[in-house]
């Protein structure tokens, strides 16, 4: 049978088999469709005021856990979602830039500014009014989707998948993926617990991220193949 090489360590100029190329273009489109029916649906219930009771029993069960040292946790990984993650993106640029790593640049940089661009505009579209805080100060901007959720969705999740595609060791990539998720659940729960967003809110966000990267991959996976995917096969039993 064909046995394709597949080069793991040089993703810019790695050979992908036209067969791994059509289940991620199949994934992600399963994905997207997935995403857009769970965020239409979570929008209606919210705009119709169906999620209040929701949001409520989320909150309160959360906020029942407060004390001094889980406030601190939780304002440290809301900053990873702002201000921590800014810092993430300019040392994953320089090293990018320094290893040459054009195409994963690409990549990231498309990702955040249209991230940027879908969280102004969902924003504003859904105009919702933020809930009252328990701790900090609450934001000026709206509350629907959080844009902590799906920045650090995107972010974190295109990082994972940036880095797993240039390492060997399949315990590291599962260790970057965990790490990835891990941190985004996390900030997505301080956002609820600190009182600045709707636990409806916080789905919402990770699903418009969910639909924006997953496109991405769809997009890129649809203009690679027409393209041309460069695969090498040898003859093997």
């Amino acid at each position: 049978m064909a046995i394709t090489r597949l080069g793991l360590n040089d993703p810019e100029h790695s050979e992908k088999p036209a067969s791994l190329i059509g289940v991620v273009l199949s994934m992600s489109l399963a994905i997207t469709v997935l995403a857009i029916i769970l965020f239409s649906w979570i929008a209606d219930e919210m705009s119709e005021g169906d999620t209040m009771l929701f949001d409520a029993n989320v909150r309160s069960f959360v906020h029942s856990f407060s004390s001094p040292a889980v406030t601190k946790t939780m304002f440290a990984l809301s900053f990873m979602g702002a201000g921590g993650m800014l810092v993430v993106l300019v040392a994953a640029v320089i090293l990018f830039v320094v290893k040459k790593w054009y195409r994963g640049l690409g990549w990231l940089g498309l990702t955040m500014a249209g991230a940027a661009v879908l969280s102004v505009t969902l924003k504003y579209g859904f105009h919702r009014a933020r809930p009252v805080a328990f701790f900090g100060v609450l934001p000026s901007s709206y509350s629907f989707p959080s844009g902590h959720a799906l920045f650090s969705f995107c972010f974190y999740g295109v990082m994972a998948g940036l880095i797993n595609a240039r390492v060997r060791s399949h315990w590291l990539r599962v260790v970057v993926w965990s790490l990835a998720g891990l941190i985004a659940a996390g900030i997505g729960l301080s956002r609820i617990y600190l009182g600045v967003h709707y636990p409806s809110d916080v789905i919402a966000g990770y699903l418009a991220g969910a639909i924006w990267v997953s496109t991405m991959i769809t997009v890129d996976r649809v203009r690679r193949t027409r393209q041309g995917l460069r695969v090498t096969t040898v003859d093997g039993q």
